[in-house]
Parts: C-alpha cells; sequence; structure tokens
C-alpha cells in the first residue's frame, strides 16, 4: 500500500487526527488514535511521518509517553509541565498526558477562537440573562439589554475570569453557544490537543469537560501570537458598559493571577508575561503562564490540581527558577 501524501494546505484546515490517519496505511509506523497524543506519536515516529505533520511539529515541544513524568521530579499537583519554547524544550513534566479538569483555563481557547472570529469593536447587546448553576461562579455585572464592546467582554473574561463573559463571546462569535462548544472542540483537534474536549466555554465544572497539561500549552501558545492576548499580563482593568436606560457603568476589576497583584514574588530572573487561572472543587488550583528570562528565550509553564492557591503558586515558582538562566 502507499503512503498518502498530505498537501500542506491541510495543516490549517484539517485536525490533526485527520492528518495523522492519512499519514500510512499498513506502512511501518503505527496508525494515529485519539488515546495518543500528538506529542507522543510525533516523538515514537518522527523519522517516518510524513513532511508536513514534521512542519507542523517543527515548531513544538514534543515528548513520549514514556517522558511524560520525570521520575526525578517530585510534586504533590496533579500534573505540571515546563516547556523552552525558544528550544522546545520539555524542562519538566509530571503526568502532562492525564486527563484533568481545565477550570477557568479553558478561558484561554474561547479567548482564541474570540481573536480569530471577532472584532474588539463590535457591539453586543444582551438579549437575555446569563444564568449559570454553580455555586460561587464568578460574573460581572452585565444584565440583560445591557450593551458592551466585544473588547470589554473580551478583558473581563480573562482578567475578572467573568463566566458571563465566556457564554456571551461564544453566542456572539457562533450565534450559540453550542456551536461555538462545536467549534472548540475542533480547534483544539487542529492544535493537535487531542486529549481534549470541552463542553462549555468557562470551565465550570463537568465530567465530560476536560484536558491535559500538554494540550493545554498547545491551546496558549497558539492564543499568544495575537498581540490583544496582552489582556494576560494586566493586573486590573475598568470594564464601561450603557444600559437599557443610557446610563455608564463602569466596573473595576483585578486580575485572578496573584503574580501581577504582588502577592506572591516573581522569582528573580524571571519576566512575567501573564497567563490564566483556574480554579474550581473539582480542579482545584491552576494556573498556566508565559514568561522570559534576562536572556530573552520564552517559557510555557503549567500547574493543574495543587490543593491551595499557596501551593499552587509554590509549584510554579519552583518551575520559573529553573527558567532564570
Amino acid at each position: 500500500k502507499k503512503r498518502v501524501t498530505m498537501k500542506k494546505k491541510l495543516i490549517c484546515t484539517i485536525s490533526i487526527l485527520v492528518l495523522a490517519a492519512a499519514l500510512c496505511s499498513g506502512c511501518s509506523t503505527a496508525p494515529f488514535k485519539i488515546t495518543d497524543s500528538f506529542a507522543s506519536y510525533y516523538a515514537k515516529n518522527k523519522e517516518e511521518v510524513g513532511s508536513d505533520l514534521k512542519g507542523m511539529a517543527s515548531d513544538l515541544a514534543v515528548l513520549s509517553d514514556s517522558e511524560a513524568t520525570d521520575p526525578n521530579y517530585q510534586s504533590n499537583d496533579y500534573a505540571d509541565l515546563l516547556i523552552n519554547d525558544s528550544t522546545n524544550e520539555v524542562l519538566e513534566s509530571y503526568h502532562c498526558f492525564d486527563r484533568l479538569y481545565p477550570a477557568s483555563i479553558t478561558k484561554v481557547m474561547t479567548a482564541l477562537l474570540t481573536l480569530e472570529h471577532g472584532n474588539m469593536d463590535d457591539e453586543i447587546t444582551l438579549k437575555h440573562d446569563i444564568n449559570l448553576t454553580e455555586n460561587g461562579a464568578v460574573i460581572s455585572t452585565l444584565t440583560k439589554g445591557d450593551t458592551v464592546t466585544v473588547g470589554q467582554v473580551f478583558h473581563t473574561m480573562l482578567i475578572k475570569s467573568a463566566n458571563d463573559c465566556a457564554v456571551i463571546l461564544a453566542e456572539y462569535v457562533a450565534g450559540s453557544e453550542s456551536k461555538f462548544i462545536d467549534m472548540m472542540n475542533a480547534k483544539a483537534k487542529e492544535l493537535g490537543a487531542t486529549h481534549t474536549h470541552f463542553v462549555n466555554p468557562n470551565g465550570l465544572h463537568d465530567n465530560n469537560h476536560y484536558t491535559t497539561a500538554y494540550d493545554l500549552y498547545l491551546i496558549f501558545k497558539e492564543a499568544v501570537k495575537y498581540d490583544t492576548v496582552d489582556t494576560v499580563s494586566s493586573k486590573d482593568y475598568t470594564m464601561t458598559y450603557t444600559t437599557p436606560k443610557k446610563t455608564q457603568i463602569n466596573e473595576y476589576m483585578q486580575s485572578t493571577n496573584y503574580y501581577l497583584l504582588n502577592e506572591f514574588p516573581v522569582p528573580e530572573g524571571v519576566v512575567m508575561y501573564g497567563g490564566k487561572t483556574g480554579t474550581t472543587s473539582m480542579a482545584k488550583s491552576c494556573l498556566i503562564l508565559m514568561t522570559k528570562n534576562k536572556k530573552g528565550e520564552r517559557f510555557f509553564s503549567v500547574v493543574l490540581g495543587a490543593e491551595t492557591k499557596d501551593m499552587l503558586y509554590s509549584s510554579m515558582s519552583q518551575l520559573l527558577e529553573k527558567t532564570a538562566n
């Protein structure tokens, strides 16, 4: 049987599952399965895989299943990951392919799709209240009839981590939350995030809403290609919107990232760019960051499932200290 030759344009338009399935039929490499991670598949078969998949992987850090947990690295978290994005080197990995709950780090995917398909200057008039059932879910002060720009909602979603704002953006981009969720899952597969499944745009808990530390790296890496995602480096923000009675409302908020608020010290030699937090009772405390060192090298770091905020930032600082050269 002949190896199927793939066209380069498929990389941008077809999911990684379709790409990998087309790589070979009956050839020496193992066929790509939905249970495989992109990183693991590529690491095992990088000499044999098609040239297009090599091109896709050339800008990524990859590792095999056996490398998913460094036996010399100890952690109390569910999963940790540290990647030098300048060299595509995995510096630390702890259960990076394990299926876990992302909580509000989910909003990075919602932000990415908004950046791809939306216009920050567009105005939205809320057609209905956003009703969320999870106890203690963070929301904005927006209600039915209020008019606000996409950019204002976008910033509030990422800085305050307002769950209603994620739903507002989902409906704006796709027309409905359900259609947006389909877009989220399609985008995840396109990026190679093959262990990810979304059921909402905000990360409120659902047993079928999951991802991995490595998949979050893939998604966040794509999102920071856009200048507008500098939002995640902002320590505070004021959202301005207009009520149906034409009253202007200003809602002030602070970042949920304690590094930006100086509540936890950034390790010496580390330049903090920013990232996204996530917290639910099931996901526990989670954080993804992009940082740089004094040499200008860029790093992505992920901590999932820390028992407390203190433990979260302690674990993350231990990772960041490894980058400060």
